[in-house]
This record gives structure tokens, sequence and C-alpha cells, in this order.
């Protein structure tokens, strides 16, 4: 049996960590733990509980390595195998001192591949004292799968995880993943430089990822559809994209570029020299092994599929074992909403309710899409986040937080509205944050809209001070080019000056004269 470190030997090395006294645990919803032991890298990720929308409240990744040289040595890296159970260690103590008793370990293809991955598994279960599961390629894309229906219900086209030793695919339809696959290609299969035990050579391994690619006959069963990539070295060839392109946000979680942009930089890409590439904004040091492949295998897939656009999603494999444990009537939820509820709930006023506020002013918007209500709804759950900050900066700071909170079930232009909207909540947003944020997100028509919503909002929380269930005794309605304020005679003492204002604007923006009635 192969030897390995114990748990009391790690604990002295120079820079080890000792296990923190257990945390009060949380009267709230049990936070849940998924520790994902993966080919490249190790991850603990905490959720604040198994719901629609979890939140992440601590997340860690150790790049390790442990599929490296896999295919010539049908073994564990050493060295990886070494830094992977330090780091498992160091997880198990945090999720203890955190009060984490629900913790999901899951390994995937360097583990259930390796013929001494037995070993290494019996020591992670006997010293850090959860069981890890070792999940097979097709259960790894099918999780992988529902982690992108879980943040996009009505995908499309083909997910692609890709690993560090193995590609998953699915093809999503309807909602749901009606094929899946799992293939044995990945970075850490190519040999990469002195030290490695061995491995493919690049044009080998180009080679049999062509041949391991034509043997799923389904892959054009997408063609016009958009293709899913999952995994950290896709986010990384996302993150060069947008700054190469000079994108106003840097979050490459639903980050959405047609298939001609992603093959034109593909290609740019793949012919630059590994100087080149170093020296490339946003080229990232610690990915340095993996951006290369995964450029090759995106633009053969790209090709291959037939795909009309590349969407980059943060949602795999953790987020599908959440998502595969909870009841149908929690599956059902819109993510966007959930998550927003989520938020509010943490940051909001108890006077704040806002699907009160989204329905007191819908009359307003009654020829809004189908989209443009459920962005507006999410906008409203939204419209207390920044109550606390200083009125000087509420705007700017309710904009740049909606840009880049971890919300999900909205692409960026969807962010970019709700965060004008809940910025215009607050005050006229400053045209040189339009500029820098939103340039090309919004057109003028969809500025416009967001606009109109938050000066609605603003409205609502001036007419009642922030208390929403003011708002029951009025009513706000549209007919034809006439906006018109209804409330009860005995309310017009909270009719001043401010309030008329408001309420001008609000008319203003919709093109529509205002008119306020005591009825």
């Amino acid at each position: 049996m192969r030897s390995y470190p114990s748990y009391g030997d790690i604990l002295t090395m120079p820079g080890a960590i000792a296990p923190a006294p257990l945390a009060v645990k949380s009267a709230t919803q049990a936070p849940v733990a998924i520790i994902d032991i993966g080919s490249n890298s190790v991850r603990l990720v905490v959720y604040d509980g198994a719901k629609r929308a979890p939140i992440p409240v601590f997340n860690e990744k150790v790049l390790c390595g442990l599929g490296r040289g896999l295919d010539s040595t049908g073994r564990l890296n050493p060295e990886g195998a070494k830094l992977a159970l330090e780091s498992l260690h160091r997880f198990a103590a945090l999720t203890q001192a955190m009060g984490v008793s629900d913790i999901d370990a899951f390994a995937t293809a360097a583990v259930r591949e390796a013929t001494d991955a037995s070993d290494f598994v019996a020591v992670v279960e006997r010293d850090c004292g959860f069981p890890v599961r070792v999940i097979s390629g097709v259960e790894e894309a099918r999780l992988s799968a529902l982690g992108v229906l879980a943040e996009i219900p009505q995908a499309n086209g083909i997910m692609g995880d890709l690993g560090g030793a193995s590609l998953e695919l699915a093809h999503l339809e309807g909602g749901t993943g009606d094929a899946q696959t799992s293939l044995p290609i990945g970075p850490l299969r190519i040999a990469s430089g002195p030290g490695d035990p061995g491995g493919a050579s690049a044009s080998d391994s180009g080679r049999r990822m062509e041949d391991y690619l034509n043997q799923v006959d389904w892959l054009s069963a997408a063609r016009g559809g958009t293709f899913y990539a999952v995994g950290g070295a896709w986010r990384s060839w996302a993150r060069m994209h947008m700054r190469h392109v000079n994108y106003p946000l840097s979050i490459a979680h639903h980050y959405e570029i047609s298939a001609r942009s992603a093959l034109e930089f593909a290609r740019e890409i793949a012919a630059l020299s590994p100087d080149a590439l170093a020296n490339f904004a946003g080229f990232p040091e610690e990915r340095a092994d993996s951006v290369p492949f995964a450029n090759l295998v995106l633009k053969r897939l790209i090709e291959q599929t037939g795909v009309a656009a590349v969407l980059f999603s943060a949602y795999g494999v953790r987020e599908g074992l959440i998502f595969d444990r909870l009841p149908d009537s929690l599956k059902s939820e819109d993510p966007l909403i959930a998550a927003c509820r989520n938020l509010a709930a943490m940051t909001g006023r108890a006077t704040a309710d806002g699907e009160a506020l989204y329905r007191w002013a819908s009359p307003a918007f009654a020829d809004e899409t189908i989209e443009e209500a459920r962005l507006r709804r999410a906008a409203c759950l939204l419209a207390d986040l920044e109550w606390s900050e200083h009125p000087d900066y509420r705007a700017e700071h309710a904009l740049l937080r909606i840009l880049r909170y971890p919300l999900i079930g909205v692409d960026h232009p969807g962010r970019a509205y709700m965060g004008l909207a809940v910025a215009s909540r607050h005050a006229k947003v400053r045209d040189s944050l339009l500029e820098r944020y939103l340039h090309g997100l919004l057109d003028g028509a969809e500025m416009h809209r967001a606009k109109a919503a938050g000066l609605a909002m603003r409205l609502a929380y001036t007419f009642s001070g922030g208390v929403i269930s003011l708002l029951e005794q009025t009513a706000l309605r549209r007919e034809g080019n006439r906006l018109k304020l209804e409330l009860p005679s005995h309310a017009d003492v909270l009719v001043g000056n401010v309030v008329q204002s408001r309420f001008r604007s609000l008319a203003q923006e919709l093109g529509c004269e205002a008119r306020i009635s005591l009825v």
C-alpha cells in the first residue's frame, strides 16, 4: 500500500493550521460544504444552505495537479497527492470550525482512473472524517449539466466541462440534459515541461481529442444553439477575451459572445508564441499549462457543433450537486428571483417589501416584455439594498454592487438593467459611470426603461418613507399618455413638493403627462 503522511504529520508541518474551535451554528438554514477533488485542483465551497440560489460564503481552491502524468504512470501524481491531502486536512478543520456538518465530498477523473486511488481515498476518509464519493464520468457530466440548468433553466445547446484530465459533455434541450458523455482528454494529460512524469505531446493529444470528439454523434444536434463552457480554464480564456475587447465588466460568469468572435480569438491565441501568450493582457500565470489546450478544445467544439454562441458559466458540478438534492418545488423557482430574495433578506429593512413594490408600479409598465417585467421585479426586491449607505454614494454603490454580485439567472445586460434601475431609485446616475460600466450593454431605449423603473421605486419610497405597506392605499395607473397617481383624500398630507417632483420625473421618463387624483 502506498504511504501518505498522516493528519498528525501534516499538522506539524511548517505553516500548517490546526483546527479552530467549533463555531456556533446559526439558527437559520444549515450551511452546506462541497469538496471537489478534481484532477487539477481541490476546492472547498461552503454555501449558506441547500436552496435554489445558494450563496457561497467561503471558497478556496488549491491547484494540486493530481492527474498530472496519469496517462503514462496510471497513478496519482506524488507531489499533487501530498498537496491535495494537506489541503483536504485544512478543509476538514475549516468546516469543523464553521460548524458545517453537511459535507459532500466527491472525486473525479484522476481518482476514478488511478490505480492507487483507493489508498488515497482511504487516507482522506480516515483522517478527515468525511466520506468521498468517486463519481463516474457520465455522472459528472449529468451533474455539470444540472449546474448549468440550475442557472439557465431553458438552456439549449451543448454543455462542456473541461477539467484537468477529462472533458464532460451534455446535450441540453428544453431544460433537460438528454445525453451525456465523458472523454479522457485534458491539459494534464499533456507533458508540459521538465519534472512531469510524462504524457502525450501536444500534437498527439490534439489528434486524440479529434478521435474522441468524432465518436460523439450527437454533438451536431445543437447546431445553431449555445455552447455552455464550464471550467476554470475556459473562464480564464473568457477573461482574456474581455480584456481584449475592453469589456466593461470583469465577471466571466454568464459572459456570452458569438461563435464567430470566439473562433477569431481562438485563432489569434493559437498563433501566439509561448512568450507572447505569457505577456497577453489578462493571461493567468497559474493557468499557463491549461489555457492553450482549453483554447484548442473550444475551437474544435465550436467548429464541430455549429453553435451560434458561447456562454461561460461558473455553475457546474458543485452547484449541480446541490440542485439535484432539492425538491421539485424549489427547482421550479426562478433562480434570479430566488437570489434577489436571499440578498434582500440579508440587507433590507423590515419595512421593505419588493413584491408589493413591484405590483404597485406594474400598471405604469403595461407595455413591458415578460423579461423586462422579470428584471424589474428582481430590481424591486433589491430596492432597499443600499439604504444604510451614505446618501451621496447610494446610487453608485447600488450600480456597482449589482453589476458584481454573484447573481444567477441573469445575463450581463440584465445585470446592467437591474443595476441602473436600483441606482436610479436613489439618485441620477452620473454619465461617467454609465460610460464606464454600461457601455455596450444597454441601448438608449433600455436605459430609459431601467431609469423609469428606478424612478417608480424612488417615488414609492419617497411617498411611503420606506414603509411600503402605505402604498396599499394608493394606485398608480397609466391611461394612454397620462400617468395617474390615485390616493384617498385623507392621504393628501403625504403628497408634498418632493413627491410631486418625483412623480413628474417618472411621468416624463415614460413620456406621459402627470396627474395626481384624490378619490
